[in-house]
């Protein structure tokens, strides 16, 4: 199931390999498509505003997850690339627990700013309350976002984009989003219910997965693997990633609280226009990402004239789906 990228046809590599991720994400998409319809058509325009402004933090708060775990996996995909066992098992250890703790910390300032964030998003008095209740049971989820997003990369820093989308929640967050919303009507709080179990779920269960079938992750339970040299790495590789994956997303966060001074409807309407956008960009997205891992394994393989020829080819399949 793993894919070597520095070996075989270069565009069919790539392109094979970047499927599973662009079907995950259009999966997450689809599936915050639903809880927007859910949200909206059930419980209504202060809800669905509640839920919309939620939803651009926690994007924001996930990107920053996702770019450090982004740029361990750069790392991972070359020592995968020189065959470096050893430096790969020392790497995931750092990796781990560098990003284990900036998670953890994420978690603490979101709990210790939630009031704070009305003033700074300017959240109408009627919605605060909803996205209030919504945001201290989905702040709940980050651990599970860190866990699903690491051994996700792992995986995919190897040459494995399947499992990622076959442990992908969005079908199960779906139904326990109607479950939880239409049948047992537990409101706002429901839904960040649902999402928070399905992410759990989702997270335990990649972890797990890792655990049995790649034995280089059973480096994180021994702290002879943690180096400091190797601490300092992955932090010069993951924090480029990090600002790459979040600046758009704190742009994002920025016109939010714009948007919010306009009210209940402004912010309803941007919830559900924001969900929509994400179609159009996400795909490409992702086959940028899948084209990174392939630069990762070539340049780690030294199989520089693969590079040169996987940029031309990646340029040209990006313009065409443009």
């Amino acid at each position: 199931m793993n894919r070597d990228l520095s070996k075989g046809p270069v565009v069919k590599s790539m392109i094979l390999f970047a499927i599973p991720m662009i079907l995950g994400d259009l999966l997450q998409q689809c599936y915050n498509i639903a809880d927007t319809l859910i949200v909206g058509r059930f419980l209504g325009e202060k809800a669905l505003a509640a839920v919309g402004s939620s939803f651009t933090l926690m994007t924001f708060i996930t990107s920053i997850i996702l770019g450090l775990c982004m740029g361990s996996s750069a790392l991972f995909s070359i020592r995968f690339g020189q065959r470096d066992e050893n430096g790969l098992k020392e790497d995931i250890c750092a990796s781990f627990f560098f990003i284990a703790v900036v998670t953890v910390l994420l978690n603490i300032i979101a709990y210790v700013s939630l009031d704070g964030l009305r003033i700074f998003l300017r959240v109408p008095d009627e919605v605060w309350g909803a996205m209030r209740e919504y945001l201290s049971v989905i702040f709940k989820g980050i651990l599970a976002v860190f866990l699903y997003n690491y051994f996700a990369s792992y995986l995919r820093a190897i040459g494995n984009s399947v499992i990622p989308l076959v442990a992908a929640s969005s079908v199960l967050n779906i139904i326990l989003d109607l479950w939880f919303v239409i049948g047992l009507e537990m409101g706002v709080a429901g839904a960040a219910q649902a999402t928070v179990i399905a992410q759990y779920l989702s997270g335990l269960g990649i972890m797990i997965y890792t655990f049995v079938y790649y034995k280089q992750v059973n480096a994180i339970l021994k702290i002879s693997c943690l180096k400091k040299e190797r601490i300092s790495k992955i932090i010069s590789f993951s924090m480029l990633t990090c600002i790459q994956q979040s600046v758009m997303n704190l742009g994002i966060l920025m016109v939010q609280g714009l948007v919010n001074s306009f009210g209940t409807v402004v912010m309803a309407a941007f919830a559900a226009a924001v969900k929509i956008d994400a179609f159009a960009y996400m795909p490409v997205q992702d086959f940028g990402n899948a084209f990174s891992t392939f630069i990762a394994q070539n340049y780690g393989a030294k199989e520089k004239k693969r590079i040169q020829q996987g940029l031309k080819e990646a340029v040209r399949i990006s313009a065409i789906f443009c």
